[in-house]
């Protein structure tokens, strides 16, 4: 069995509003700190830039990965999976932001935007995965799902 992705989104943290934040504090921090400053508003800069999640549906589970934080793919087992929904959400409301974001029985893996894929597990957190292609991510997930022997 092959463990090529047949679904792959890689997203970054792009928004105009954020990169206003990391900049203007970047500048702050630059002109108040001096070469100090100038290192620590490069080093955000640079840390924000490499953000990013991951997400692959492949033939033994669904992988997501939120780089720089995890060196390696978190896999989801389709043994592991009850439902997938594609779904719209309220990020700040429900999560409380972007990133990678706890509540009781569930985990958020988000970016951007307020739609994504909700896989309800039976034996551990629920899992909220952000997604610009969320319909495409559900139907792929349970077409994998749907296929093993689970």
């Amino acid at each position: 069995m092959s463990h090529e992705s047949t679904f792959r989104e890689v997203q970054r943290f792009r928004q105009r509003w954020l990169w206003a934040v990391v900049v203007g504090g970047g500048l702050v921090s630059a002109v108040a700190g001096g070469p100090v400053g100038v290192l620590v508003a490069a080093a955000l800069v640079a840390f924000v830039w490499s953000l990013r999640l991951v997400t692959e549906v492949r033939d033994d589970g669904l992988y997501v990965r939120f780089a720089p934080f995890h060196r390696s793919f978190r896999r989801v087992p389709w043994s592991a999976v009850e439902s997938v929904e594609s779904t719209r959400y309220r990020p700040l409301r429900e999560y409380g932001g972007w990133g990678i974001r706890w509540r009781p029985r569930a985990v958020a893996f988000n970016v951007s935007g307020s739609r994504g894929v909700f896989v309800e597990r039976p034996d551990d957190r629920d899992l909220l995965i952000g997604s610009q292609r969320p319909d495409e991510l559900a139907t792929a997930i349970r077409k994998r799902w749907q296929e093993t022997d689970r």
